[in-house]
């Protein structure tokens, strides 16, 4: 069924030009009873109503739609852009314009429900990050202007405030470097120097490397079984032996007694290699699964600080898996425990 919808204005002029000149030739012709009378009086009133209709469209209409593109676009037009608003612009149908304006505003929309969104997490950062400056800085005052008050006189009481002095200051250390660290990964400024290497080895290194901690728990740890077969990976070694002990300590320190932790390695294809670190601890609700890479995101803010660390190391372990190219992820089960994976390139000839 022959349908108006889309004509672009040239053929909608048209349309409607032959619409009016065929009544007025037929009536010509029962005026006069001469088909020449008629067809001539039909291709005049044709070219007439066509001229004029398109001039009214373009003129009134189609120029209003051209400001309404220089807007969308917010930029002075160029000289491509305007050969497209005089030329091809009026070729598109009414609904094609429509089209085109609502693409434009769910763009809008979806830009401005991004900024809502980092806005939001811009103040929980900047919220979080306060909060872990200030239980610091507030201990060491506190330190400090007790032993200034006083208890400098009493030995005993001196070496045990100096000494939780120097902890918060090392927490303090801590986390600036932490913050350092994912500042320039974000900026792209940490170069990776990728080599070829056994993820096993790598990660039977940190396991070594963290043995006390994981010995304080009883917790041990294995490479699957099935899994020991040497697998080469392409990447940058040191960086990949720091979200291994990032991922190792979180496993550690949010593991059961007398639990484990599994390291799984697998080709995945040709070119990729999946690395997998489970434990069997306290597990994670799943309305947190889709925010744990976050900075300072904690799922139990209290009794995460009381355990330690910054509340960036997850967030430097997806940067960095990010800046090989890579994907991580997370899988996990309250009191069952908790997997994640990441995958790297596999090994280069």
């Amino acid at each position: 069924m022959f349908s108006t919808k889309n004509l672009s204005p040239r053929q909608l002029a048209a349309f409607t030009a032959v619409l009016l000149a065929v009544p007025v030739s037929i009536g010509a012709y029962f005026l006069s009873g001469n088909w020449v009378g008629a067809i001539s009086s039909l291709l005049i009133f044709f070219i007439i109503s066509y001229v004029l209709i398109l001039f009214t469209l373009e003129k009134f209409i189609y120029r209003k739609i051209k400001l309404i593109y220089k807007l969308i676009y917010q930029t002075k037009a160029t000289k491509k852009e305007e050969v497209y608003f005089k030329y091809i612009l009026p070729q598109k149908s009414i609904d094609e314009v429509r089209e085109d304006v609502e693409k434009w505003g769910e763009k809008r929309n979806e830009e401005i429900e991004v900024l809502r969104k980092n806005e939001a997490y811009r103040k929980e950062f900047l919220q979080n990050l306060a909060h872990e400056f200030k239980t610091p800085i507030f201990s060491i005052q506190g330190y400090v202007d007790t032993l200034l008050n006083g208890a400098m006189e009493d030995e005993n009481v001196q070496r045990k405030f100096l000494e939780n002095t120097s902890r918060n200051v090392e927490r303090l250390v801590n986390l600036m470097n932490d913050l350092d660290e994912i500042s320039k990964l974000e900026r792209g400024e940490q170069l990776l120097y990728k080599q070829n290497f056994v993820i096993q080895d790598l990660i039977r290194e940190v396991f070594e490397s963290l043995s006390l901690k994981m010995n304080e728990k009883k917790i041990k740890p294995f490479i699957k079984k099935g899994c020991e077969s040497p697998v080469t990976v392409f990447a940058d070694k040191e960086k990949i032996n720091m979200v291994l002990i990032n991922l190792i300590q979180n496993a550690t320190k949010y593991g059961r007694e007398n639990g484990s932790i599994m390291a799984s390695v697998y080709k995945t294809d040709e070119q990729h290699v999946l690395i997998e670190l489970s434990d069997d601890g306290i597990g994670i609700e799943e309305e947190h699964l889709s925010r744990i890479f976050e900075r300072f995101y904690r799922t139990d803010a209290a009794r995460s600080r009381d355990r330690g660390g910054t509340g960036l190391g997850l967030a430097i372990c997806k940067h960095i898996i990010e800046a090989h190219g890579q994907n991580i992820h997370v899988r996990s089960t309250p009191d069952v425990g908790t997997t994640i994976g990441f995958t790297l390139e596999a090994k280069r000839e």
